[in-house]
């Protein structure tokens, strides 16, 4: 069981078990298909404003928001996060609507065009990633910079991952205790939480990030839509179109995407900048935070 969900998951976004830092503004974005939530941390300003897009697929953008990154990096920008549809506070979605990759793209647009972002820093982290590929490719325009992290790769079916040949013994103990699992128990998070097991680089990370976090958001409903609706996607013949400044970045112990996902999408985007976090798993802005902000900050400040 835990298998089908393993193939079907899993790219999840950083977290850090503090208190959540208070967002600047938070509305709802009213489309044909679906009600987005979002949030904004930091004030407009003279700086090119973000919009982050978080991993999953089927997961809320809340768990990135439990350490002070963000609030760090909102300090001389406005940073704009919203749940994509299916997940988090973006429940109101028509029964019939879709969930390819046109609709996430156009979901994003709807949040661009909401602030009047002419310019905007895109952020996408493991899943989001590829939602922030596909936005970029259909809408270059609207990109000044755009930055991957952890990322997925441009095609699902190109993801290179080695959580079971690493962790061969995690996954045995969780596909015995789901054996046991009660019928009718719903283990949507404890699913997630066993997944956070494979993906740090330090024990005492992952037992810190397990013990403070306490929701991570999964809908796995949608999730597998999600997935369903893009398993052909490929997005590699893009890549060499892209023309904005890209920073790519990776955990050099991340398991769930390794280093050489990252690698890739950097040798495929002309004049990409790759960056590597010695001592993170799949999750560098949780392990090294302080690195963390330096880097995008100065991505973001360079001319």
């Amino acid at each position: 069981m835990y298998r089908t969900f393993f193939a079907a998951l899993v790219l999840l976004l950083p977290s850090l078990a503090l208190a959540q830092p208070a967002s600047t503004s938070t509305g709802v974005i009213a489309t044909s298909e679906v009600e987005l939530a979002y949030e904004t941390y930091g004030a407009p300003s003279s700086a090119t404003p973000v919009i982050v897009a978080n991993g999953g697929p089927g997961l809320s953008h809340i768990y990135m928001l439990q350490n002070d990154v963000w609030l760090r990096l909102s300090r001389n920008r406005q940073i704009v996060f919203y749940d994509q549809r299916g997940t988090g506070k973006s429940k109101q979605v028509k029964p019939d609507a879709a969930w390819g990759m046109d609709a996430q793209v156009a979901d994003m647009e709807a949040v661009r065009a909401k602030f009047g972002f002419q310019k905007f820093n895109l952020v996408g982290d493991s899943y989001g990633g590829l939602l922030a590929m596909a936005y970029a490719a259909a809408h270059p325009e609207h990109i000044e910079k755009l930055i991957l992290s952890d990322s997925a790769a441009p095609a699902w079916k190109d993801i290179i991952r080695v959580l079971p040949d690493v962790f061969p013994d995690v996954l045995e103990q969780i596909a015995v205790r789901e054996r046991k699992t009660s019928p009718g128990t719903d283990p949507g998070d404890q699913r997630i939480r066993d997944h956070f097991l494979m993906l740090f680089y330090s024990e005492a990370n992952r037992d810190a990030y397990l013990a403070g976090v306490k929701d991570l958001g999964s809908t796995q409903q949608t999730g597998a839509a999600v997935q369903r609706a893009t398993r052909d996607l490929d997005l590699t013949p893009e890549l060499p179109k892209f023309k904005f400044p890209t920073l790519v970045i990776t955990g050099r112990y991340d398991m769930n995407v390794t280093p050489l996902t990252a690698w890739n999408i950097y040798k495929a985007i002309p004049g990409a900048t790759f960056v590597v976090f010695e001592k993170s798993g799949h999750l560098p802005s949780y392990e090294e935070p302080d690195k963390y902000v330096q880097v995008v900050d100065a991505f973001w400040q360079q001319h």
